[in-house]
């Protein structure tokens, strides 16, 4: 009995998906397979590519598909049996093959067929395996390298290969529209959905007044986080997807370029979520372009400056605070810093009085203006000016950032940092002309108040802008009704206000808006397509109090508002220690506790500040405990503050507790990064910059396991995180 015509689609869209991973193992083996051309292990793998391509392809029909497939094989099984050996021009036919083979698969899917289009014909293709097959190939992969060093030694130039650099494709292929998830993760997807269904259940059989009803809204929070978690581990995906197509790309574009360069991976099992990966799939690309074209310098040059003519490219990911690093490190020439300069003077870009001020650090993030290029001359590679602005454009677009580090002579390092997932995002709600919005926290540096009082005295006008005095810098104010023509703080009677400091694109300013609400974990969702023109908004979600915010594109806000880079001569003096000692700065967060005194923890280990309600804090073993998000925190009172408040007599009702949560716990699965602990305090006074003092500046005495820190030239205490140790005995 003939399938009916879904079942054959069905077995299509598989045959898709399991032919294209097929070929990305392939162009993984064939890149491995040039510096271990003796790996008999990598050839079986490609020889079983090609054919379960072939064999499938006489089931379904596709006849071009299967006599393209079956030339490979053909010549495969040469190289499996012995008869050929490995060579660069063998390596270059059968890319092509995969290129030919992928090149059908995308047709089929776009169409539903193999028809011939102009220029399918893949006659030339199959003839030039044939001839691979039939010749052999003499020239080894041995007396390449060795003809190289005779090039190298004899100081004579590399000969370019003209024209085949890879272009890549970020068409969505059928590998693109499904993913493999383990059973384990579906059996604890069902098994949570049942305990959803179950608690949903017992709430419509309760009342507000039931004695269960607490409990049972603390397992339905419970139950809906971890089913969270367990959709985000399914939607993970490791980075060395990702990484896995630029060994092809490095060997073709070097080829190009004149270089000899090798890649090499770290961390490609870290997860991130799959609409992520596809997100940053251009901008690393363009970075690892520049990295070959700009970074690496050509072999005579290394060879002259005492390294080795192979040059190294070194993509490594690794989870840090919520957010995703990937790092693009190449040993080449660095970035000299005068000559940006001079070619952003050159261009317009900033003037000389700017330049002349400009920090190193300042002076990098210039290669990220749109137009901007140090290359000497335009190529089919680079040199327009278009690459590294689009780099930090769309990492920003997914509300992540871009740091840039490089040291001349010894190579550069571009950091690109995106968050675990889009779908769930943590932010802050603000208030503005009677209107909510949401700010991605993940731009968030600091939160201000100017009491009325204040104003005055700390907005400063230059021109027809305005700037807040920060901590001896000028922050640009951009308020927020004014950019969206919402009502004036004017026409509603003169009160202080809330300044939201962000930071994106090279740019830092302060956001000003009339209220700030409590922090939420918002479900981001797509914008129409009115509001997407619009061009100030990323998203939309729905609060808490079902409300309809709008996301802030903290990136394009600064852009519209005409927000220039906040360190181009903004800066008004330089603070510098008197100590001869080099000062280590690191950012804090500044507190109080029940007894006046001021300390302050590393701003990277305070995860969030949270409002509780003095009855939620319950007391075991004689320690303070919270239950929160379905952990048992460990809570440190080092000033009372607990105690303190239910001796007062209006902590029966309505009393809350500022507790900072600390520590990291990685997201979209079980696996703890340590363990999070909170910090009960009285009030959060600054998030500030501070100078960390060390032996021989404070007295002997006065260092204790805690730090010490000169914050604003006041000594603050900057206390230690509780340990495992200390955790393990509470949960």
């Amino acid at each position: 009995v003939a399938p009916d015509k879904r079942s054959v689609d069905e077995l299509t869209q598989e045959f898709l998906a399991e032919s294209m991973e097929g070929l990305d193992r392939m162009e993984r083996c064939l890149t491995e397979l040039e510096v271990r051309p003796g790996d008999g292990e990598l050839v079986a793998e490609i020889f079983r590519a090609v054919h379960t391509i072939k064999g499938t392809t006489g089931f379904l029909g596709f006849v071009r598909l299967e006599r393209l497939a079956h030339a490979g094989e053909n010549l495969l099984g040469a190289l499996r049996d012995g008869t050929l050996g490995v060579s660069e021009e063998l390596i270059s036919g059968l890319l092509q093959l995969m290129d030919g083979l992928r090149r059908i698969l995308r047709l089929i899917e776009g169409t539903g067929g193999e028809g011939i289009r102009a220029g399918d014909d893949d006659t030339a293709l199959i003839a030039e395996l044939e001839r691979l097959n039939g010749a052999g190939a003499s020239v080894v992969l041995a007396a390449k390298v060795e003809a190289a060093s005779e090039v190298i030694e004899s100081g004579a130039p590399l000969e370019k290969c003209g024209g085949e650099v890879a272009s890549f494709v970020t068409e969505s292929g059928a590998n693109d529209k499904s993913l493999r998830i383990g059973v384990d993760v579906l059996n604890r997807m069902m098994n949570l959905v049942g305990d959803l269904v179950l608690t949903r259940n017992q709430l419509l059989q309760s009342d507000v007044a039931a004695a269960n009803f607490a409990e049972l809204t603390r397992r339905l929070d419970g139950t809906t986080a971890d089913l969270r978690e367990t959709v985000m581990q399914a939607r993970m995906q490791p980075v060395g997807n990702l990484f896995s197509k630029f060994p092809r790309m490095v060997r073709d574009l070097a080829k190009s370029c004149g270089r000899v360069v090798r890649v090499e991976f770290a961390g490609a099992e870290t997860g991130l979520d799959k609409s992520l990966l596809e997100a940053v799939k251009d901008p690393l690309t363009h970075a690892v372009r520049n990295a070959v074209d700009h970074g690496i310098e050509a072999p005579e040059e290394r060879v002259l400056a005492g390294k080795a003519a192979e040059g190294c490219v070194r993509l490594r990911a690794y989870q840090q605070s919520g957010f995703v690093v990937i790092e693009i490190a190449d040993d080449g020439a660095g970035i000299a810093t005068a000559r940006v300069l001079a070619k952003a003077v050159e261009r317009g870009l900033v003037t000389e009085e700017q330049a002349a001020v400009m920090s190193e650090r300042e002076a990098l993030q210039l290669i990220f203006l749109p137009g901007f290029s140090t290359a000497a001359a335009v190529t089919h590679v680079s040199g327009r000016g278009v690459g590294m602005d689009v780099v930090r454009s769309n990492v920003e677009k997914v509300g992540g950032s871009v740091e840039v580090e490089s040291r001349v002579g010894l190579g550069t390092t571009l950091r690109l940092r995106v968050p675990l997932t889009l779908a769930i995002v943590p932010a802050l709600v603000v208030r503005s002309g009677g209107q909510s919005f949401a700010l991605p926290q993940s731009a968030l540096a600091e939160l201000l108040y100017v009491a009325e009082g204040e104003v005055s005295a700390a907005v400063e006008r230059m021109g027809g802008a305005e700037f807040y005095r920060l901590r001896e810098r000028l922050l640009p104010l951009v308020w927020l009704e004014q950019l969206l023509g919402l009502e004036s703080a004017a026409q509603r009677g003169g009160h202080g206000f809330y300044v939201a400091v962000l930071e994106s694109e090279g740019r830092r300013y302060g956001l000003v808006v009339d209220e700030l609400l409590a922090p939420e974990e918002i479900v981001v969702k797509p914008l129409s397509a009115v509001l997407r023109e619009i061009g100030l908004y990323s998203g939309a979600t729905v609060l808490g109090n079902g409300a309809l915010a709008l996301i802030l594109d903290v990136g394009e806000v600064a852009a519209r508002a005409g927000v220039q880079m906040v360190d181009a001569g903004l800066k008004l003096t330089e603070v510098v220690a008197d100590s001869g000692k080099k000062a280590a700065e690191t950012s804090l967060l500044v507190f109080e506790e029940q007894d006046g005194e001021r300390k302050a923890l590393p701003l990277q280990m305070v995860e969030r500040i949270e409002s509780v309600p003095l009855q939620e804090i319950e007391c075991v073993g004689g320690r303070a405990v919270l239950q929160y998000r379905g952990e048992i925190l460990m809570l440190e009172d080092a000033g009372g503050v607990v105690a303190s408040m239910r001796k007062a007599a209006q902590s029966e009702e309505g009393s809350v507790v500022t507790v900072l949560i600390c520590g990291t716990r990685l997201h979209g699965g079980s696996q703890q990064d340590g363990r999070r602990s909170g910090r009960v305090v009285r009030r959060v006074l600054d998030v500030t910059e501070g100078t960390l003092l060390v032996a021989g500046e404070v007295d002997a005495e006065l260092m204790s396991e805690d730090e010490l820190a000169l914050v604003h030239q006041r000594v603050t205490v900057v206390c230690r995180i509780a340990g495992a140790a200390d955790l393990a005995e509470v949960a």
